[in-house]
């Protein structure tokens, strides 16, 4: 009987028979893919589970982070947040710097005791990687995907101020998800003129044509207003509701 080799045997001896050569580029690919999608499965069927009803109503806040604590709507922005954190309310942002930052200082400022959460979800971009002082609760997220999601579920009633291409995408999305109902019927705010215009923008170019590619009632879903103290009037009597 010939002696026993105990060193191991060369990598492409101990792949089973149906392993694929990782210089085999396009089937290496195929398997990552259909791993990665079988990972999506995994955590789009987790995410069905409906999070419980929250402690206190959860505000999200979108808005630029380019204007600063100079800028009028700053002011504005953090009035709202104290107002809502005085009702009980906890402030969800982006956690960054400009209206993200006048609601998370909002909130502190109301809140000497304490008694609510100021929230801040973050992307990493490789820049504006600083978290606002006035956020208490971070979370990371490394994918867009994955943070607008987060907020979606985190947040009983969704405020839109101005801003730019970001703003404009987490805008579009829960106006999306309440559209095809893949979202609970949930307060949808969007404060200024450059909203308004867009509502109007997508009626004139979505609804009024030959073809319509939106129904009427899609573009009453946005509820627009002009001003900080009409949101905070909408957003008490939805948080009136919620507790009833």
């Amino acid at each position: 009987m010939p002696d026993f080799d105990p060193s191991p045997l060369p990598f492409g001896d101990r792949c089973t028979l149906d392993a694929i050569a990782s210089i085999d580029d396009p089937a290496t690919y195929a398997v990552l893919q259909s791993t990665i999608l079988q990972l999506w499965d995994a955590i789009e069927n987790l995410t069905r589970i409906c999070p419980p009803k929250h402690e206190r109503y959860c505000v999200t806040l979108f808005g630029s982070a380019r204007l600063q604590p100079t800028d009028p709507l700053y002011a504005g922005v953090q009035d709202l947040a104290s107002e809502l954190t005085l009702l009980g309310c906890d402030i969800v942002t982006g956690g960054g710097p400009g209206l993200m930052q006048a609601a998370n200082e909002g909130s502190i400022l109301a809140d000497p005791a304490d008694q609510t959460r100021s929230v801040g979800i973050r992307i990493d971009l490789g820049f504006e990687q600083e978290v606002n002082p006035f956020v208490e609760q971070v979370y990371h997220h490394r994918t867009f995907f994955s943070r607008l999601h987060h907020f979606v579920l985190l947040s009983d009633a969704f405020v839109v101020f101005p801003g730019g291409i970001g703003t404009t995408l987490e805008m579009m999305l829960i106006w999306q998800l309440l559209q095809v109902r893949k979202l609970p019927n949930r307060p949808f705010i969007l404060v200024g003129e450059m909203w308004t215009d867009l509502v109007q923008w997508s009626k004139q170019h979505m609804l009024e044509v030959e073809s319509p590619m939106v129904s009427a009632i899609d573009l009453t879903i946005p509820n627009c207003v002009g001003t900080c103290e009409e949101a905070v009037v909408l957003l008490k009597d939805a948080h009136s509701k919620w507790l009833s």
